[in-house]
């Protein structure tokens, strides 16, 4: 579809998914509404967003650049920027509706890790962003120390995120699956990082079976075609995290405090979700290729 399209089309989702929430009622008690509606903000988020843009700056500068034609309440940077930070509670309604939806229809996960850096690991002593909150930890694939936090993901087998969690990067992700695992049930598939007879065993409990590859002094009475299958299905929340990653810049947030982190990283996930659908419809076959959403 042609970018006009494509921004009328997330309009029209967002649209629907904030009427279902708020039921019609005004989100602001007292004082002076703000001239961008909160539908045209989320709008603008999701569509910059996927374009990349990654910070506020740029998006608010992008759509008043090229679409003030769709949006010609924009007004100042500044108010987009609070307006925008201010609807987390919203953005975390729509994201936990579509999660919903797309747990209660699949029966298998994937769940993984990754960085998110907020500090140099050698400036982190002379900092107090996050004093108390972020911690050290390790980025295996830069083999690299680092400072910050660190992002997990459950996804669907074709790559929708399910649910979304921020913890300290000192905190060990087989604390945190089985809190972000609640409601769901089926198989779950992780790496070997995440092996612990205890965890297993909880899980079990909530109705998830765990899977995971082993390690090399294991002995594994498994047929190699299921673990090779068990690997190559694991692929699939690489994919997803590369996306939020690459083209959502989710490891590149600039906050100076806890909730705008948490905000700017939701909305990138949330983002993801919402392109996910909108390409479900035009390429049922491919959805995790979000790259097709938009023409040439």
């Amino acid at each position: 579809m042609r970018e006009d399209e494509f921004i009328i089309t997330v309009y029209c989702f967002i649209e629907e998914k904030f009427k279902n929430i708020t039921k019609g009622a005004s989100l602001r008690q007292r004082g002076p509404q703000p001239n961008l509606t909160d539908i045209e903000v989320l709008t603008m988020i999701v569509v910059g967003e996927y374009l990349g843009l990654g910070s506020d700056k740029k998006i608010w500068k992008y759509f008043k650049m090229r679409w003030e034609h769709f949006f010609p309440n924009i007004g100042c940077r500044t108010s987009f920027v609070r307006q925008g930070a201010n609807l987390f509670g919203i953005m975390n309604q729509i994201h936990a509706e579509i999660s919903e939806a797309a747990g209660r229809e699949k029966d298998l996960f994937l769940f993984d890790g990754f960085p998110i850096p907020v500090c140099n690991i050698n400036r982190y002593k002379r900092s107090n962003r996050f004093y108390g909150e972020g911690g050290i930890g390790y980025c295996a694939a830069k083999d690299d120390k680092y400072f910050g936090f660190k992002g997990h993901l459950i996804i669907t087998p074709d790559g929708q995120a399910v649910n979304f969690a921020l913890a300290a990067a000192n905190i060990d992700e087989r604390d945190v699956l089985p809190g972000l695992a609640q409601g769901l049930s089926g198989d779950m598939i992780a790496d070997k990082g995440l092996i612990r007879p205890e965890l297993t065993e909880d899980l079990e409990k909530q109705g998830l079976r765990l899977h995971t590859p082993l390690r090399k002094n294991m002995k594994d009475s498994r047929p190699k075609s299921f673990v090779y299958q068990l690997m190559n299905v694991r692929r699939k929340v690489e994919t997803t995290i590369g996306q939020l990653v690459e083209r959502f810049k989710i490891q590149a947030i600039r906050a100076k405090d806890m909730w705008h982190l948490m905000t700017k990283a939701l909305r990138k996930v949330m983002s993801h979700s919402i392109c996910f659908i909108i390409n479900k419809t035009i390429n049922p076959d491919k959805p995790l290729q979000l790259e097709n959403i938009l023409c040439c």
